[in-house]
């Protein structure tokens, strides 16, 4: 065997090696790639047609499953129960006011950090609206008396 097959067989344990440390899908394309490469070294194809083959395989095998990979295996959002409080209305308990970093909404027995979505203070007592969740905090609107008793 020659120089060339021993080095893409190299880089294919390398890469392996990679992946199984980080179980991220970051470098098994290039292994598949490398492998492709040591067939072609093999087979006494030159040096540039080996690369060749390495970077084709590697980009195809991850335009092959690119789509797979975003979807099942990394997910950017988690969703959790709190997301059902998206839309449901609680009652301010201390008021909502940006500029201080203050605010706590009671929402189906609990107290939530709250924030106003328009920056603008919310009075305690006020019955608000849930328009989003980020971290631990739910981002809220005040919620007009015509808009309370449609909802009851």
């Amino acid at each position: 065997m020659n120089l060339y097959v021993w080095f893409w067989l190299a880089a294919l344990v390398a890469f392996l090696v990679v992946e199984a440390q980080t179980f991220a899908l970051t470098s098994v394309w290039f292994a598949l790639g490398a492998l492709a490469a040591a067939l072609c070294a093999l087979l006494k194809g030159p040096f540039w047609l080996q690369l060749l083959w390495f970077l084709g395989v590697s980009v195809l095998a991850l335009c092959a499953t690119r789509t797979f990979v975003k979807k099942y295996v990394n997910p950017r959002r988690q969703p959790t129960n709190a997301d059902r409080s998206i839309g449901r209305c609680g009652v301010v308990t201390v008021t909502v006011d940006n500029l201080r970093s203050s605010g706590e909404v009671k929402l189906d027995g609990r107290i939530w950090s709250a924030r106003s979505l328009s920056g603008e203070p919310i009075e305690e007592g006020s019955v608000v609206i849930v328009r989003e969740i980020r971290g631990v905090k739910l981002f809220v609107e005040q919620v007009r008396e015509t808009e309370v008793s449609a909802k009851n």
